[in-house]
């Protein structure tokens, strides 16, 4: 896990939108949609549900936040 992907991670929920996100973290779409869907693999969880109109945290994102927070 990279530690990059858990700042990426934190950008999203606070935006709810992976092109804000992007923008914020100067990086493309795909590859900030690449590195979530890492992140998901390795965790074994999803961590949001993708709609219209942004990025949904899932139960599971909830409850990571505060464990990503007293990593970083």
């Amino acid at each position: 896990m990279r530690v990059e992907w858990l700042k990426f991670f934190l950008d999203i929920a606070k935006t709810g939108s992976l092109r804000a996100s992007a923008n914020n973290l100067y990086i493309t779409q795909p590859a900030l949609g690449s590195a979530i869907t890492s992140l998901e693999k390795e965790l074994g969880y999803p961590l949001f549900t993708r709609t219209r109109s942004g990025m949904q945290l899932t139960e599971q994102a909830v409850a990571t936040i505060p464990l990503v927070w007293s990593i970083g």
